[in-house]
């Protein structure tokens, strides 16, 4: 009887494939096990095994799998079935999911081995030059890769010369699966057990009277694991004795030393002792029994704190109580800069428990992690990260965690699956019977609704932890400040003001400006001309300290000429500013006062983020000037005064959500100061002091906005009253790009019909209609919440599967974005 097995393979490929595997192979496999395929003409790929049957395929005959390359699954149950969900719910296909789900070191990938062959079947004179020399270099090493071909013939396209040589029967060619997880091994010392007894310790330094390096390095070996009292490092040894790794190797050849590796993780473990969770407050204790209460009949709690109300303390003393029932927690954060200080926190209340997964670990970091969650590990019981830690193979979720559930930043948007790491939180926690918390000081509008609707239940935490006030905001009219000659650069006299304050009583400040880089635009006075992307429709920013001309969507650069482009004159200023020009003016007005600077060109490498928290918290820096990631749940005891340098640019924005995000933006980055006994001081500055939203921002009324923006919602069909799903058309041709757009819409208004509800917009370009070269066209659908969207979705794959079939737009890239906000 023949056995056959479904494989998800990671490529964007919609459908399952079956593999034939043989008796004893289909007794040893199981589903979430890797298999290395063939899947092509040659290539091998990774899959994960879905299910094992009988039923061969009737499309096609299936291939056999080339290998098994786990011994017991990668994948857990409810992590395959949550991928399924994704692939449903976003619309992409099962093999994105995968490709975005595994660490990229378990995505093996096959490697052309090429061997010179044992029999020639003609001449070598009829080689050519770069023939000769790779059948040459066969002649010293037996294997060569792809790699090595091109560094010896000194050129990328290879194939064709292989090919030919593989023609002639000079070589033979084959795939071959390449692991690339790497574990961690140390190399450790110790004593020969011969040696430990005091006499024959005693004989062997005297022995070593003539060999005083050798005998320096024991000396230093006893001194360290007295009072270490742990294995010692052959890298501790050498730096503490000075010694060079030949002299170990000398007193291991000579029977002394005994050298031997071990693997260790690369994630370093908490090594310090544990405190306990601080004492809540009476308000804290009230919120935390409210939410064990509403856990009883509710999965997913929404807990309103103001900030600095001690969520963090309301969050830990929770995850205190389903650790000890033995159960595994996710704790999501929108920002990775956020983990630094989370980290601290809860390490020192769960000690090693903590681990921590997100983009700036190495992909040796991230698989280790992976397998310590997969298998239950006591190391990771408690997981703090960005929104792909949702991702990993929970065996035991309890409970889930999301702080500052309003930040869009949990939203992925490129590449798929396009998924909302808070949305898909909830349906991995029903999947597992666990709990959700969800946590803000500004809630999503969604968020909220669905709180005071009664589908989850919602606990309010409206008391700052101890004595602390909420701080008192200021709007300043920049127009009349301008009016009046009362700004110098961009700081208006009252925010100068304040900080000179600050900076006298050594309190510390945060302002902020949504831009980074220097200026946005930089333009010539005599004819008006501003350098652009050569690949996106924007204007090129200016970086000054690195003297750059820097696209923000394509990574593109230039030097900075001091000359217009295209007049020749040297008349050029520069519109707008961001974070770099605020920075500069500062240094200009407060002479000898520390400033730094927090965006993402600042932050750069794993510890980016680490280094300037770090030298904010210990007061070295006075000022921080920064972009959004400040305004995400950082807690600085000493800062009285936040100022927001233009809140203009927040409001804005061609969005449905632009108003809602401007109130939190201002609430968030207001939160940061005064978090301590004294109240903090928050300066706006404004084109539009009177505009509804920072009122609202000034004065604290979320209940206000809330009700303001839900009505504006019901009456221009937004969420929560509709879902969406934005189509996006990408291409290098503008009019293929139009006309395709224009075809889908056609269809889907043919399609519609029946569905008289749902509401098509477009097709329409973006604010900017071309980015890599790519140009783009939207089309929105409005999907009310009395339809089914699962049955829109089908419709619209339907149309998908048409529109793939024709010939002049199967080059046209057709994305699905559901919950596009």
């Amino acid at each position: 009887m023949a056995f056959y097995i479904d494989v998800i393979i990671s490529l964007p490929l919609e459908k399952l494939f079956t593999y034939k595997v043989s008796s004893n192979e289909s007794a040893l496999l199981k589903p979430g096990m890797r298999v290395a395929v063939p899947f092509g003409k040659q290539k091998l790929y990774t899959g994960v095994v879905h299910s094992i049957h009988q039923n061969a395929p009737k499309a096609y005959e299936a291939k056999e799998i080339d290998q098994i390359i786990d011994e017991s699954p990668t994948v857990a149950p409810t992590q395959l079935a949550h991928w399924f969900w994704l692939s449903e719910y976003y619309m992409c296909t099962i093999g994105e999911v995968m490709k975005a789900a595994l660490p990229s070191a378990f995505l093996l990938e096959s490697e052309t081995v090429i061997t010179k062959s044992g029999t020639f079947t003609a001449d070598e004179t009829t080689l050519n030059d770069g023939e000769w020399l790779v059948f040459e270099a066969l002649s010293h090493q037996p294997v060569l890769k792809v790699h090595d071909v091109m560094g010896i013939v000194n050129r990328k396209n290879v194939l064709p010369l292989l090919k030919k040589l593989l023609e002639k029967g000079f070589i033979h060619i084959k795939e071959e699966v390449v692991e690339r997880y790497r574990p961690k091994m140390v190399t450790y010392v110790k004593l020969q057990p011969e040696y430990t007894s005091e006499e024959t310790l005693k004989q062997l330094l005297d022995e070593l009277q003539r060999a005083p390096k050798q005998r320096e390095v024991l000396m230093h070996l006893f001194m360290l694991e007295a009072s270490l009292k742990r294995p010692i490092k052959q890298k501790e040894l050498e730096e503490k004795s000075g010694a060079t790794p030949t002299t170990i190797n000398v007193l291991a050849e000579k029977g002394i030393l005994q050298k031997y590796t071990q693997q260790i993780d690369r994630v370093g473990a908490y090594n310090k002792e544990t405190e306990p969770v601080k004492t809540l407050t009476h308000s804290q204790q009230e919120a935390l029994d409210a939410i064990k209460e509403g856990f009883a009949h509710q999965m997913v709690m929404l807990l309103h704190g103001v900030t600095s109300s001690g969520k963090t303390e309301v969050y830990a003393t929770l995850i205190e109580k389903y650790i000890e029932k033995g159960k595994q927690v996710l704790f999501l954060l929108p920002e990775i800069a956020l983990t630094t200080q989370l980290i601290s926190r809860l390490q020192n209340y769960f000690g090693h428990k903590v681990s921590v997964y997100h983009s700036k670990y190495s992909t040796n970091e991230r698989v280790e992690v992976y397998n310590n969650v997969l298998s239950g590990a006591a190391k990771a019981q408690v997981i703090i990260g960005a929104r792909s830690a949702l991702l990993l193979p929970f065996i035991n979720l309890g409970l889930v965690v999301v702080d500052e559930e309003h930040e869009p930043s949990y939203k992925q948007f490129d590449p798929a699956p396009r998924y909302h790491a808070r949305d898909a939180a909830i349906v991995l926690a029903k999947m597992h019977n666990a709990k959700v918390l969800l946590g803000s000081a500004t809630p999503s509008l969604e968020s909220y609704y669905n709180a005071k609707s009664g589908k989850y239940g919602l606990i309010n935490l409206h008391n700052r932890y101890g004595k602390a006030l909420l701080p008192e905001v200021e709007l300043v009219d920049l127009k009349e400040k301008n009016r009046k000659k009362l700004m110098k650069g961009h700081f208006s006299d009252r925010l100068l003001e304040e900080i000179e304050i600050a900076i006298q009583k050594k309190e510390q400040i945060i302002l902020f400006q949504n831009r980074r880089g220097y200026a946005p635009i930089v333009e010539c006075l005599s004819c008006g001309h501003s350098p652009q992307c050569p690949n996106c429709d924007v204007s090129l920013t200016l970086h000054q300290q690195k003297q750059q001309l820097r696209c923000h969507y394509c990574g593109y650069n230039t030097p900075v000429k001091p000359t217009c482009m295209a007049c020749g004159n040297a008349s050029l200023d520069t519109k707008g500013f961001g974070t770099e020009q605020v920075e500069e003016e500062l240094h200009k007005l407060f002479e000898g006062v520390s400033v730094a600077r927090m965006d993402s060109d600042a932050t750069i490498g794993k510890h980016g983020y680490e280094k300037i928290i770090d030298s904010f918290e210990s007061g070295e820096v006075s000022v921080l000037v920064g972009t959004q990631m400040l305004t995400k749940g950082l807690d600085f005891k000493n800062v009285s005064l936040v100022g927001v340098m233009n809140a203009d640019t927040l409001l804005n924005i061609p969005d449905f959500r632009s108003h809602e995000r401007a109130f939190q933006l201002v609430q968030q980055v207001s939160g940061r100061a005064g978090r301590a006994e004294k109240r903090g001081k928050v300066i706006v500055q404004t084109y539009n002091p009177y505009h509804q939203i920072l009122q609202q921002a000034s004065l604290n009324k979320y209940q206000e906005m809330y009700l303001e923006q839900l009505e504006q919602r019901r009456i221009y069909k937004y969420p929560p009253y509709y879902r969406l799903i934005k189509i996006t058309f990408k291409n290098k041709d503008f009019n293929k790009v139009n006309e395709a757009a224009l075809w889908f819409q056609k269809a889907l208004s043919i399609q519609f019909n029946a569905l008289s509800d749902v509401e098509i917009l477009g097709p329409e370009f973006p604010p900017v209609a071309r980015i890599k070269n790519q140009y783009l066209k939207n089309i929105l659908v409005k999907v009310p919440v009395n339809i089914q969207v699962q049955e829109v979705k089908l419709l619209l794959k339907k149309i998908g599967n048409s529109f793939n079939t024709i010939a002049n737009y199967r080059s046209v890239k057709c994305i699905f974005n559901v919950d596009n906000y």
